[in-house]
């Protein structure tokens, strides 16, 4: 069977980086292009940390990066900094070598000129039916390029979006999850456009949890590149889910959405209709979805597909696989 092409939008962001450690590192895609929008962190930032990675890893050949939406279509940007750190990669800039350098240098690779969402357009319509878009940020460029180029969005094979919090609560407000809590108008649009959806929603994502103790007993012992960058990205990040939840660990939400492009197996989903909360209180962003017990011909048709349950001891086993492959 011939590799997956994808689409990589995203916000960078430290599981957005495991993400895409893990993509890059997976023959099953072939990574086409990645996009950038703000959300975790503003999104020339985001820019900067996707070129950081892709010297990084290195692969052959470099997809291009392009630059998207600099805020959400209606609300102010508000991005979680404080979480994954100032530069959004866990503060690399204070990693240094032996001998003073920094690990982690700027990148020289330059974004594209053409903006996220014609990209995005213009590589799904080049390959009718055959482009997977991975969307692990907020949706506001997915939102964009429907309204710009309905018809060229159309040609999709299918769009999987880390998002949501279905049967669980949010992770950013009681309710909602950060993705589309920054942009519940741009959510919205992509979840009515009847597009093919798969929704990868914190009910799934918060059951594959990277814990320090794996570091320490099974990455820290490959020496890499790739374990380096994980091992320095995640350590500020372990400390701060220590002090806010009293356990060092790292829910791997983007890295779960790449994980069922590899292999949809890995979760078991069911068609559900769901709707965002796009008004300005405290349902703001909420993901509700019509899970009652009734006939289907009294409720309105599914727009989503929607992952319920995943294997997480299978999909961990293949995510410490991919990224402690020992250096060719």
């Amino acid at each position: 069977m011939p590799p997956t092409r994808v689409i990589i939008d995203t916000d960078p962001g430290i599981d957005d980086a495991l993400a895409l450690v893990l993509a890059f590192a997976s023959p099953e895609l072939v990574v086409e292009a990645i996009t950038t929008v703000a959300g975790n962190v503003p999104v020339a930032q985001a820019a900067r940390n996707a070129c950081l990675l892709l010297e990084m890893v290195d692969p052959h050949p470099r997809p291009p990066v392009a630059v998207g939406a600099a805020h959400p279509l209606r609300k102010p940007l508000c991005t979680a900094q404080d979480y994954h750190g100032e530069d959004g990669l866990g503060e690399l800039s204070h990693f240094k070598t032996e001998e003073g350098i920094p690990r982690y240098p700027e990148p020289q690779q330059l974004p594209a000129t053409q903006p996220a969402p014609a990209l995005i357009a213009e590589i799904i319509s080049s390959a009718p039916g055959e482009i997977v878009l991975i969307c692990l940020g907020p949706l506001t460029n997915m939102a964009m390029a429907i309204q710009a180029a309905p018809t060229e969005m159309a040609k999709v094979k299918e769009i999987v979006i880390m998002g949501g919090a279905i049967r669980v609560p949010g992770n950013v407000t009681p309710g909602a999850e950060f993705n589309l809590y920054t942009d519940p108008d741009a959510a919205k649009l992509v979840f009515t456009s009847g597009l093919p959806i798969t929704l990868i929603p914190l009910d799934v994502t918060e059951r594959v949890m990277l814990t320090a103790e794996l570091i320490d007993t099974v990455v820290r012992h490959i020496d890499s590149r790739v374990t380096q960058f994980v091992r320095d990205t995640t350590e500020r990040l372990f400390g701060v889910e220590q002090r806010r939840t009293g356990y060092a660990a790292i829910p791997l939400h983007d890295p779960l959405a790449v994980g069922v492009a590899i292999d949809r197996s890995l979760v078991s989903s069911r068609p559900l209709h769901v709707e965002v909360e796009t008004g300005d209180g405290p349902a703001q962003g909420i993901t509700i979805a019509d899970r009652r017990p009734i006939k289907e011909e009294w409720k309105k048709p599914p727009n989503l597909q929607v992952c319920m349950e995943v294997d997480a001891g299978r999909f961990m086993a293949l995510f410490l696989e991919r990224i402690c492959r020992p250096p060719a």
